[in-house]
């Protein structure tokens, strides 16, 4: 039989010209699929690879090719990594849990040079990936996120370079219409680059005092902003009347954390946008706000809208869109399509077509329930697409609650109490909601994988129901400390609790005297440490006010002057932390499964297969079948016949028949695997490649390794 190589890898004549044919018929250059020199692959965020050498044939054969260590994982499991490693340049560019950006030898993992963005500062923050422009000569560069900077280094030694910005940064805090000393903004996932452009978002903290998440277009060698997209409309932009009037001055959010995806044959940028701030409560942005969880393309040449399509109203859930979309092609009717699509948290597809953002599945809009809190309006409706149906369930009622043992049952029915059950979408209030999905998904940012031979999308979901209680703050009477209002008020509580005692993984703050000294605590609120941002808005009086509060000092309810910039309203509500519905052992306390990986057919607009992603031990041993554990981090699809993804609380990698949904392999890492791995050919050999960084919001052991595989001997 005929065979062409490529270095030591055979492909035979049939599978050639099948690879052939898909090149042809779908109109995407799946080219740059056999490198992975982009974050998920390419600037589509398909997550696809058109590599084989790696197989349901021998899997049998794949081994630990190597293992590095970056010795920086912080003390008492607080960090992670989330990064998805990039090849290109001969090298492959990841991030520590420091946030030191690292070059190694893809064949080795040995280090070939490091960059620290905070020297002898506290690190903070998650990254994702990294960013790479090469002028097509000398001029190489990596585009790489820590604090509130992008810096731009040479790519083969990792200096940074003098001409681009202030000294080979930017910062992300100036240009967004406030006073950028007081903001706190900083980017986990990467830039998109498009021609001599970097296209950049942001996260931002997300409480009343958030900034505006603007997304702006930079270029590349200089620098300087090229075009800015108001994600809050200002004063005759379109959509200003979605929003209160006032709304563009004093709102923030609406920012593009997740990443992009770039058509470039058109030149589109597809934006996927979080929620308004605060995100529980929209009293004080009354109206549809847009672009507000918005699908958003836009010219990626000028920054001018294209197109949106909101896919939820006047948000009170955080149900921001996690993810890069994903640039597919499918076949509808007699033709093929170029589409988008993009998985949500409420567990949901949304499939556009590409030029138009017409839907390809109709979306209905279906009545939703009215809030009780006061000053709230709740927007009357929220669209729900027919096809594909969800791929996590959407309501909690009394038959849903767990049901691994009589006592865990027990527990969550009491821990439930009076709070209200439901369905999608009902509003948060002060007597308690189990709100399903909670925010950590359906979708999280690990997003999808496409497979462009099948037109089918690879998602992993969790299914973790939130308790959420809402409590109301008077802004301008004295009932509390002003130390209280400004923990409260400041996205303090959404982590730490309500009343201080911590949340999920999150410490509590009682007693903090005798583990931290006033002077750190100071310190961390002014320049945030690990998962924790600055908060370089609360200065002065306010910081006393805080820390006085912290460590319990006694208040004395005299009349003091209220700065509070939101003193005007009467009335403010905080949510009582990021609080999953947990029982007594820390399992979810729903039904399982809870966490899974699903395989949907875009063509249809059907669920494939669904499988439980991940296992507990524990649960296990007593005799219960896998139930999927809570995962992080997303799927890659090969032409291997492969569906790879680590994610799992049980610090496994996992191999998948792509089509059956069948397990082939799996490895115990050295920490769990909380990113995206990567897969690459390298003289003649394919490897797969990922984080195990454990820790972080899952509260698994922290790790500082990557680890590489491959089939040895091939």
């Amino acid at each position: 039989m005929l065979r062409l190589f490529t270095g030591r890898q055979a492909i035979t004549l049939s599978m050639y010209w099948t690879i052939a044919i898909i090149i042809l018929s779908c109109k995407e250059n799946i080219e740059p699929y056999n490198t992975w020199p982009v974050y998920r692959g390419d600037k589509g965020s398909s997550g696809y690879s058109s590599l084989s050498q790696i197989n349901t044939g021998n899997l049998d054969k794949l081994e630990l090719a190597w293992t590095y260590h970056s010795g920086d994982a912080r003390e008492g499991n607080r960090s992670n990594i989330e990064c998805n490693p990039i090849i290109v340049n001969g090298m492959m560019y990841v991030t520590s849990p420091k946030l030191k950006l690292v070059a190694l030898d893809p064949e080795t993992g040995k280090e070939i040079w490091t960059f620290d963005p905070f020297l002898n500062q506290e690190a903070t923050g998650v990254n994702r990936g990294v960013t790479y422009w090469s002028d097509g000569k000398k001029d190489k560069r990596i585009f790489f996120s820590a604090g509130p900077y992008v810096y731009a280094l040479q790519a083969d030694h990792g200096n940074l370079v003098s001409g681009f910005g202030d000294s080979g940064r930017i910062d992300l805090r100036i240009g967004l219409g406030r006073d950028p000393v007081k903001l706190s903004v900083w980017s986990s996932s990467p830039g998109i680059i498009y021609k001599n452009l970097l296209i950049q978002g942001s996260a931002l903290e997300e409480g009343y005092n958030a900034a505006p998440g603007f997304v702006r277009a930079y270029n590349v060698q200089t620098g300087k902003v090229a075009w800015t997209f108001n994600t809050i409309p200002q004063p005759g932009e379109f959509g200003y009347d979605t929003w209160e009037k006032n709304s563009y001055k004093e709102v923030g959010g609406t920012n593009s954390w997740a990443g992009m995806s770039i058509d470039e044959k058109r030149g589109i940028v597809f934006i996927p946008l979080g929620s308004p701030a605060f995100d529980f409560y929209g009293g004080n942005r009354k109206g549809e706000n847009l672009f507000g969880n918005c699908l958003l393309a836009v010219d990626a040449a000028t920054g001018q809208r294209k197109w949106h399509y909101q896919l939820v109203h006047h948000d009170l859930w955080d149900y921001d869109l996690p993810a890069p979309p994903t640039l597919v092609t499918v076949q509808h009717g007699n033709k093929k399509t170029e589409a988008v699509a993009q998985v949500t948290k409420m567990g949901m597809v949304f499939l556009f077509d590409r030029i138009t953002g017409k839907p390809l599945f109709p979306i209905e809009e279906r009545p939703v329930p009215k809030s009780n809190l006061l000053g709230e309006e709740t927007w009357a409706t929220q669209p729900f697409p027919l096809k594909p149906v969800p791929f996590v369930r959407q309501s909690f009622s009394e038959n849903d609650i767990t049901n691994i043992s009589d006592s865990a049952h027990a527990f969550i029915r009491a821990r439930i109490g009076n709070s209200q059950l439901g369905s999608i979408f009902t509003p948060p209030d002060t007597t308690g909601v189990v709100q399903l999905p909670g925010t950590r998904g359906g979708a999280e940012w690990g997003g999808a994988s496409f497979d462009p031979e099948t037109g089918i999308l690879y998602v992993n979901a969790n299914e973790l129901p939130l308790l959420l209680k809402m409590k109301a703050v008077p802004v301008n009477e004295e009932s509390s400390s002003p130390g209280e209002k400004i923990f409260t008020m400041n996205n303090c509580a959404m982590c730490h609790g309500a009343n201080r005692t911590g949340t999920n993984v999150f410490p509590s703050l009682l007693n903090l005297a005798a583990r931290l000294s006033p002077a750190k605590a100071d310190s961390i609120i002014q320049n945030g440490k690990g998962q924790m941002p600055a908060f370089p808005n609360i200065t002065g009086a306010e910081k006393k006010a805080l820390l006085d509060f912290l460590y319990d000092k006694k208040w004395n309810p005299v009349i003091t002057k209220n700065n509070h910039r939101d003193s005007a309203k009467q009335y403010r509500y905080v949510n009582n932390g990021w609080v999953q519905l947990t029982d007594q052992d820390g399992y979810p306390g729903i039904k399982p499964p809870w966490g899974t990986l699903n395989a949907i057919d875009l063509n249809k607009g059907e669920i494939l297969w669904k499988i439980p992603l991940g296992e507990y031990d524990a649960l296990t041993k007593r005799g219960i079948p896998p139930t999927g554990t809570q995962n992080l981090g997303g799927a890659i699809v090969t032409a291997g016949g492969l569906v790879i993804i680590a994610a799992t609380a049980d610090e496994k990698l996992r191999i998948f028949d792509k089509r059956t949904g069948k397990l082939l392999w799996q490895y115990k890492l050295p920490a769990a695997g909380y990113a995206t791995p990567s897969t690459y050919m390298l003289n003649g050999k394919q490897y797969i490649v990922i984080a195990a960084g454990g820790g972080g919001k899952v509260g698994t052991p922290s790790g500082d390794a990557y680890v590489a595989f491959c089939i040895k001997n091939n």
